[in-house]
């Protein structure tokens, strides 16, 4: 059994998230994502019995841009991934990568008890969970 110390999730997401409404359109959204320098943005409950959403630029590239939708006409609910695949913030970050290897993703918003803490990535675990 290895003594390696556990790097948790907490430990490396970037807590600087934007929570946006569903209802904007995606020219307003991809304006929050250029201000804020983020890659995705969090797309909150309508309720609370709702769930998160999840808005990607590659989504937009990929269900805006590259059929030639209007981003001033589209509205980000729908493109989003909905429900948005979350993790714990105390998730050890191997069992985090291994989850974002299966289920195909590069994200997830960090949520504990509800409530959003931040967005972790693949990037941010290896720039700052491996150590030497």
């Amino acid at each position: 059994m290895s003594n390696r110390e556990i790097v948790r999730v907490e430990d490396v997401m970037q807590s600087d998230v934007v929570i946006i409404n569903g209802l904007i359109t995606i020219e307003e959204a991809i304006k929050l994502a250029k201000s804020h320098q983020v890659k995705a943005l969090i797309v909150d409950k309508r309720h609370p019995d709702d769930e998160y959403g999840l808005l990607l630029m590659n989504d937009i590239a990929k269900k805006v841009l590259a059929v030639d939708r209007s981003p001033a006409r589209t509205n980000v609910y729908e493109i989003m991934s909905k429900p948005a695949l979350s993790v714990s913030p105390v998730m050890d970050i191997r069992y985090c990568a291994r989850l974002f290897e299966r289920f195909g993703i590069s994200r997830a918003p960090v949520i504990k008890n509800g409530e959003v803490l931040g967005m972790v990535s693949y990037n941010s675990i290896v720039i700052n969970g491996m150590t030497e």
